[in-house]
């Protein structure tokens, strides 16, 4: 009976008078005030509304019953694809939509809905990597800047890989706190390859030396990156600079003088599928011939593998001779000592090329060092 006169008296109602009746019915359905039939009566009047011609009456039903859990998905799926102001309503608010509905939602939705749905107060893995998938910048930036949004760390790689280049999206990735390893060094690469990109700096430095100077920072940042990430992400570091093509015999041995021990024991540990127990062994009280077999089984030729062995007995004593100091000249030291070991690795060009790039590199270093202390002591 209250259904009847609810549908008599809606055939004639204007539509304030429609709106005020679905916001008060709707609030009602919600605080659950009724029962048994009358509860019935009420999902039966509010489907009857889903068809209602104004628009104003439709979003005053979504905004009262939005924010209910127990709301019939026969009403707030109808909702979700109604104009755009109602629909906002529904997908912002709604606990009832699944994430399948909402993956849904955002395939076959405009930038604005998914948009939306990055901004939800609670947001699951798997939406929020749909919405990286499918969605532009406008929507990375939302996510980025919801509390609320799980952003696992593949979803902030895939990220970092499709926007890295844009200046907004790489400061909203920084600012998130722990952002793992490989991901910031995806915003370097990004930067480099702006760097080597644009037309002016090519103009005026050269295309060849602007390829070289982004190549050197990134690798720099890089190895800088290696010595500072926690041990739990260096296997995800290490597996990304190889699939990038980053992790070369240079940049292994590079590494290694300079002391950043634990990345180049889990980038042997990758390479050689080994276990990092017997790798670390070897690495610490192995003897020469353990060692060469060590880098032969991580892919590296024999001659390469000979001078890592010699880099690494090399460090050994270094490593207990500065025990408890600074170890910032050590790099320099190791260059010249493998410098003097190449009667026995001299007949190889790749040899020469990896100490000769190094040697280099290590002065350049050196250099900045020096003028950035001479600045200081005359500030």
């Amino acid at each position: 009976m209250i259904i009847h006169s609810f549908l008599c008296w809606a055939e004639t109602a204007k539509v304030a008078e429609r709106t005020r009746a679905a916001s008060a019915l709707g609030r009602a359905y919600r605080q659950r005030s009724l029962k048994g039939p009358d509860q019935h009566a009420a999902e039966m009047a509010m489907t009857f509304l889903l068809d209602d011609p104004s628009p104003k009456v439709r979003l005053a039903l979504a905004e009262a019953i939005a924010d209910s859990a127990e709301t019939p998905r026969s009403l707030i799926l109808p909702l979700a694809s109604d104009q755009p102001e109602i629909a906002y309503t529904v997908i912002f608010r709604s606990p009832v939509l699944t994430d399948d509905d909402l993956v849904d939602i955002a395939a076959r939705g405009t930038p604005e809905i998914r948009g939306v749905i990055a901004a939800r107060r609670q947001l699951s893995p798997a939406v929020s990597a749909a919405i990286v998938e499918i969605g532009g910048l406008a929507e990375m930036l939302i996510l980025l800047d919801n509390p609320h949004a799980h952003l696992i760390a593949r979803t902030l790689r895939r990220i970092a890989e499709r926007y890295g280049h844009e200046p907004r999206a790489r400061e909203a990735l920084l600012q998130r706190d722990a952002l793992p390893s490989d991901v910031r060094h995806i915003l370097i690469e990004k930067v480099g390859q702006a760097l080597a990109l644009s037309g002016l700096v090519r103009s005026v430095v050269g295309g060849e030396r602007v390829d070289r100077i982004a190549r050197e920072a990134c690798d720099n940042a890089a190895v800088e990156m290696a010595g500072s990430s926690p041990q739990a992400e260096l296997p995800r570091l290490v597996a990304h600079l190889r699939d990038t093509g980053r992790l070369t015999p240079a940049f292994l041995l590079q590494a290694l003088v300079t002391g950043r021990i634990d990345f180049f024991a889990a980038a042997i540990v990758i390479l050689s599928t080994l276990n990092e127990r017997r790798v670390r062994s070897i690495l610490s009280d192995g003897r020469l011939h353990a060692i060469r077999a060590l880098f032969q089984s991580a892919g590296l030729s024999p001659e390469i593998g000979a001078l890592f062995a010699e880099a690494v007995l090399l460090w050994r004593v270094e490593r207990s001779r500065l025990l408890g100091s600074e170890t910032t000249g050590v790099a320099a030291d190791l260059l010249v000592r493998l410098g003097q070991t190449r009667t026995a690795l001299s007949g190889s060009p790749a040899v020469r090329a990896i100490l000769e790039q190094l040697s280099i590199a290590e002065r350049r270093r050196g250099a900045r060092a020096y003028a950035n202390q001479v600045v200081r002591e005359a500030a």
